[in-house]
């Protein structure tokens, strides 16, 4: 794809709040036509207000798992700016906890979100994207995608399922000038980690947390480099890498990463509580 995103139109979804709206700016400061989803209109709007001085913003408040919406995105999409170009699927759902006691609704609300709806969107997006002339579908990932994570069985499955059609499709659309990428990031500073910490599993904060502006930056690489996918921090990703192969050598460790991650989440709700006392002055 041609590296300048000059009056290129971009589709985000998730796109009001951490890596989705982080992913906005880092576009918007490339001077790209920004159509950004997510369900709440409020948000949405504060999103472009920010951005519209630096690009031209189209919003679309919607349910990213409601098929017919999804239609309706890339005509809103094409009427407004007459092309599609890139289509970033980040919009995620995440409700923790042991299988056995996850309310069914949950389990299919993860899967739905996580994985069926890039599907149905990127299969949506490809003759938008053929017809401009080529582009890029970059799925969000995880590390959790790439060894399970207890706790999070179903989001692992989601996110394993994601990579897997990251790398078929793209197998498939080998030579059409559409590039399909992942980027797996482990911990996000974002609301999405850090607003119900006390869910999130020890195993998780043994990994160096990523910020919303690191994630955002190597989508926007994967639009224009040769690269499948992009583990975040590279350490980690070899360290999934390794443990996927080698399961002994995972549950070996898994106890020392245990207790690595509860120090350091321990560290994060002390930080996380002097700032509520503060605000609250």
């Amino acid at each position: 794809m041609n590296h300048d995103f000059e009056d290129k139109t971009v589709i985000i979804t998730g796109a009001s709040e951490g890596v989705g709206a982080a992913t906005a700016r880092r576009f918007a400061a490339e001077g790209a036509n920004l159509v950004l989803v997510a369900r709440t209109r409020r948000n949405l709007e504060a999103m472009a207000e920010e951005l519209r001085g630096q690009a031209r913003v189209l919003i679309v408040p919607m349910d990213v798992t409601d098929p017919d919406a999804c239609q309706n995105l890339f005509k809103k999409a094409l009427f407004e700016f007459h092309a599609v170009h890139v289509l970033v699927n980040n919009a995620g759902y995440h409700s923790r906890g042991a299988v056995e006691n996850m309310p069914v609704e949950e389990l299919g609300r993860m899967l739905d979100v996580n994985l069926k709806a890039p599907i149905l969107l990127s299969r949506m997006a490809i003759p938008y994207i053929r017809e401009a002339g080529g582009g890029a579908i970059i799925n969000v990932a995880s590390l959790s995608g790439r060894i399970p994570v207890p706790g999070a069985a179903t989001y692992s499955a989601s996110k394993f399922g994601l990579r897997a059609f990251t790398f078929a499709l793209g197998a498939e659309l080998d030579g059409s000038g559409i590039k399909l990428a992942a980027v797996s990031p482990g911990p996000i500073d974002t609301g999405f980690l850090m607003s119900n910490i006390d869910s999130v599993t020890d195993l998780t904060f043994s990994q160096p947390i990523s910020t919303a502006a690191q994630v955002a930056d190597e989508i926007f690489k994967l639009c224009i480099n040769d690269k499948r996918e992009r583990s975040m921090p590279p350490a980690s990703g070899l360290l999934t890498y390794v443990g996927y192969l080698f399961p002994a050598i995972s549950r070996l460790l898994q106890p020392l990463m245990k207790a690595k991650g509860a120090r350091v989440k321990k560290r994060l709700k002390a930080e996380l509580r002097a700032k509520a006392e503060a605000g609250g002055r």
